[in-house]
C-alpha cells in the first residue's frame, strides 16, 4: 500500500532560518497548500493521512472537515509545532477528538524528533510514524532503527520509508531535490523490497519558496516549491496509479498488520 501522509501545522519553520512570519499568514500558507493537496488527492483518487497539530486544526475547522468528508484520515502532529510537553501527546489527541469527532488513534511528532514511546502509549495511539531510520547531518542518526514497521512498548512504529541498503530518505527534501524518474525509480525499489511507501510532505511546500528575503530558505529546500511542487506532485500521483500501488490511511494499513 502506499501510505501518503502530510503534516499539516501552523507554518513557522521560516522562524529556524532567522525569519518572522505573522502567525495569520502562517495559517493562510499552510490552508493554501492543504487545500491544493486535497485537490490533487480527489483527481487521482488517493487516499491520505493528515497529522495535524491542534493549533492548525482550530484555526482551519473547514478544511479539517474536508478531510473526513473525502475518506481521509486525521491524526495528531501536537498541540503546537515549536513547542512540545509529554502531556500534549494527550491532550492534542483528545482536542483533535472534540474538534472533529473521530477517534484518533496516529501520531507523528513535530519534525520527526524522538518521543518516549511510553509516553505515546499511555497518551492512547495506537500507532506512531516519528522515525526517519536514516542518517542526516544535524537532524537524525537513525541507521541503527528498523527501516519497516515494529512494534516497541505496545505501540506500532511506522518510520518513514527509506530505500533498502543504503537508506536514502524518501521524504519531501528527497522529492524536491532528485529528478523526479530517479525518485520514482527508488519509491518502486523499496516498495519492491517492503511492499508499502510511507513518505511525507507539507502543505507550505505548494507555495513558492524562494525569496529568500521573506523565508531565509536554502536553495535545497525551496527548490520546486510553489508551482512546480503542485506540477511535480500531479505527476507522480499519476505515476503512483500507473503503477498499480493501492492506496490507503495508515489506519487502514496498520489494521493488516498482526498485533506483537
Amino acid at each position: 500500500m502506499i501510505l501518503l501522509s502530510f503534516d499539516i501545522e501552523e507554518f513557522d519553520m521560516a522562524f529556524e532560518y532567522g525569519k518572522s512570519i505573522t502567525f495569520e499568514e502562517q495559517i493562510r500558507i499552510s490552508s493554501e497548500g492543504t487545500l491544493t493537496i486535497l485537490d490533487l488527492l480527489a483527481k487521482h483518487k488517493l487516499k491520505a493521512t493528515f497529522f495535524s497539530t491542534v493549533t492548525f486544526a482550530k484555526n482551519a475547522t473547514a478544511i479539517i472537515r474536508r478531510i473526513l468528508d473525502e475518506g481521509h484520515e486525521l491524526a495528531s502532529h501536537g498541540m503546537y509545532h515549536s513547542d512540545f510537553k509529554k502531556e500534549h501527546l494527550l491532550e492534542s489527541r483528545l482536542a483533535l477528538e472534540e474538534l472533529s469527532g473521530v477517534a484518533v488513534t496516529g501520531y507523528r511528532m513535530a519534525r520527526m524528533m524522538p518521543v518516549d514511546e511510553q509516553e505515546i502509549q499511555k497518551a492512547g495511539y495506537l500507532y506512531n510514524s516519528s522515525i526517519n531510520p536514516t542518517w542526516l547531518p544535524g537532524r537524525y542518526n537513525n541507521r541503527h532503527i528498523s527501516r519497516t514497521y515494529f512494534y516497541q512498548s505496545g505501540v506500532l512504529q511506522l518510520p518513514a520509508s527509506v530505500s533498502p541498503i543504503s537508506r536514502f530518505p524518501l521524504f519531501w527534501l528527497s522529492f524536491h531535490n532528485l529528478p523526479l524518474w530517479f525518485y520514482e525509480h527508488l519509491v518502486k525499489r523499496t516498495y519492491q523490497k517492503d511492499n508499502y511507501i510511507n513518505i511525507y510532505f507539507h502543505p507550505w511546500e505548494f507555495t513558492d519558496l524562494t525569496d529568500k528575503e521573506r523565508f531565509g530558505f536554502p536553495g535545497y529546500v525551496s527548490k520546486n516549491s510553489g508551482q512546480d511542487m503542485i506540477t511535480r506532485m500531479d505527476k507522480f500521483m499519476g505515476w503512483l496509479n500507473k503503477q498499480g500501488y493501492p492506496s490507503g490511511t495508515i489506519s487502514q494499513f496498520t489494521k493488516n498488520i498482526p498485533l506483537a
